[in-house]
């Protein structure tokens, strides 16, 4: 079922690096062209992630300025493609970092076949990115957003919008780790980093029932938060003396949301137990630190990686959080103030997420 459409695509454009001071420019883009497989959403909500930061100064490659960036999207749809299934025009719907792969539309692909879309080669990012048909795609500090709808997801009644949006990326990318390197009861886990992913972290991991959380950060400043956020201990690698000694052997799992080249990583490994797992989701701007093949062979841990979350795990986060009354921690900023909010957000203030509401 399709509505008219009577409305016009604009948003906070960045259009050079300087966007990520503050510099973005509200004016008109193009979408992508219309597909029948396809929804128009309202937007009126969107998280602020910090890969909209990386991306708006180019820090992870250059970006194809002009681009409007926001991938934490949740609104109503307004036209909804005759091939669409599932979703109905004025449904509460939400898109996240991800707005399309190949589904076998280039070639036989194993990721998209096995329900791995987040792993497909001919991943479509929700902004900054290109559709198989070339066009580029556009993000949600916007009025309005359009997605293939296979990556198009309802929003639990029991789930508020402005809660909903930042799980769809920061929430996912600590919610699939856990998942699937087996966080659940009879598991202790560490989260490295306390802000906008590793709080997440803490929550979902709580949420699946792991025996034992920890909180590891820097400082002691963010102590309190964490376990109010639920976790049983809290580490601060900058203040705790001989920390990676005094927990050694206490973790099964490590999930890490520093996006830093200058991590303790052989200390965070001397945490694990024998055949235990890190996972590293933070994306810094720069190679990891280097470890000793000695420091992964004598307690046989694996260090690995983790990419936001499939479709279906998206759909099974958000119920989770729908059924366990999982809220983030976040401060709703107006869209007319996003520039503000990203300066904000760049200088370390948010707790945990901004949420941007038109």
């Amino acid at each position: 079922m399709s509505s008219n459409e009577n409305y016009k695509f604009e948003g906070w454009v960045g259009v050079d690096k300087s966007a990520v001071d503050g510099k973005m420019v509200w004016q008109s883009y193009n979408p992508k062209s219309w597909e029948e497989t396809d929804i128009d959403i309202e937007i009126t909500h969107c998280g602020i992630c910090g890969s909209d930061l990386h991306t708006l100064r180019s820090g992870w490659g250059e970006t194809n300025y002009p681009c409007v960036v926001g991938h934490e999207i949740v609104g109503k749809a307004v036209r909804v493609g005759l091939k669409v299934n599932g979703i109905k025009v004025n449904d509460r719907v939400g898109v996240g970092a991800q707005c399309d792969s190949c589904l076998g539309r280039k070639e036989d692909c194993e990721d998209c076949e096995s329900g791995l879309e987040n792993h497909c080669s001919y991943i479509t990012p929700a902004y900054d990115g290109k559709f198989l048909n070339g066009d580029k795609s556009y993000g949600g500090y916007a009025k309005y957003h359009r997605s293939p709808s296979h990556f198009v997801f309802k929003i639990p009644d029991a789930l508020p919008s402005s809660a909903a949006a930042p799980m769809l990326c920061g929430g996912v990318t600590t919610y699939s780790p856990l998942k699937n390197n087996g966080c659940g009861p009879g598991k202790r886990v560490g989260i490295v980093g306390v802000g906008g992913l590793g709080h997440f972290g803490i929550l979902w991991a709580k949420a699946l029932d792991a025996d034992h959380v920890v909180g590891i950060s820097r400082r002691g400043d963010k102590r309190e938060d964490a376990l109010r956020l639920g976790a049983d201990a809290y580490i601060a690698t900058e203040e705790d003396k001989d920390w990676e000694t005094k927990y050694a052997h206490s973790l099964d799992l490590i999930v890490c949301t520093v996006s830093s080249t200058k991590l303790p990583l052989s200390k965070y490994l001397q945490l694990l137990r024998t055949k235990g797992r890190y996972v590293q989701v933070g994306v810094p701007e720069g190679p990891l630190p280097a470890v000793h093949a000695f420091e992964l062979i004598m307690k046989g841990v694996t260090i690995g990686g983790s990419s936001i979350g499939s479709p279906n795990e998206i759909r099974e986060m958000l119920q989770l959080a729908a059924d366990r009354n999982v809220r983030p921690w976040i401060e709703e900023r107006p869209m007319k103030e996003a520039n503000t909010a990203v300066v904000d957000m760049k200088d370390g203030k948010a707790r945990y997420r901004y949420v941007l509401f038109n």
